[in-house]
């Protein structure tokens, strides 16, 4: 499969000239809708993840693409095709096996309401929890790990990296950090991955996972 990741927390799968869309919200500008694409999976409807307009442009060159996410996603969704997915469940589009995981956001503070979240395991490879530290329960060879966020700080995430223990991790989530508070926070998380015989790569361009 190839990976590509964009800004923020947007990145697409690709497999047998088919294209699997994760997370194209607001801040992800560097995304451009591409042909090909089979489904969309947002984990929650934050807007830094869903974002109508890059909808829009997806579903303009693919109408048959379906809009995957949970039942607050799908509910805000009412013109394109769409399926409600929960904890547990497993959904096969195209070449790609989804399995859904997690089921909340994450608490940012206790006086805020908790949304509902969940995370995906793509052909039993690549991990992305979306906005949580919910474990797959699985082994998993990528995992997309978040490392910036007011709902988390780097220790949690340094800590799910070391459990869940990919071969790769890459950043995801860090468009609200500079260029410098985006270095720290790789010098960080890719000195406890070495010592923990992981691969830490920040993406700039497509790979082979």
């Amino acid at each position: 499969m190839k990976l590509t990741k964009y800004k923020h927390s947007c990145f697409t799968v690709e497999k047998d000239d088919q294209i699997l869309v994760v997370d194209p919200g607001e801040f992800s500008q560097d995304f451009i809708a591409p042909e090909h694409v089979v489904a969309i999976v947002i984990t929650h409807k934050h807007g830094d993840h869903f974002d109508r307009d890059q909808l829009a442009s997806i579903i303009d060159k693919n109408p048959d693409a379906l809009i995957i996410g949970s039942e607050e996603v799908t509910a805000e969704i009412e013109v394109f095709q769409t399926k409600t997915v929960h904890t547990g469940d497993t959904v096969v589009v195209g070449p790609f096996s989804l399995l859904f995981t997690g089921g909340n956001h994450a608490v940012i503070h206790s006086s805020m309401p908790v949304v509902e979240n969940v995370g995906v395991i793509i052909n039993e490879l690549l991990y992305y929890p979306g906005d949580s530290l919910v474990l797959p329960g699985k082994a998993i060879d990528t995992l997309a790990l978040p490392v910036a966020a007011p709902w988390m700080k780097i220790g949690e995430g340094i800590d799910f990296l070391v459990t869940v223990k990919p071969r790769l991790a890459f950043p995801t989530h860090d468009a609200i950090l500079s260029q410098e508070g985006q270095e720290v926070c790789d010098a960080i998380a890719g000195r406890f991955a070495s010592a923990n015989g992981i691969e830490y790569k920040r993406l700039d361009s497509s790979i082979e996972i």
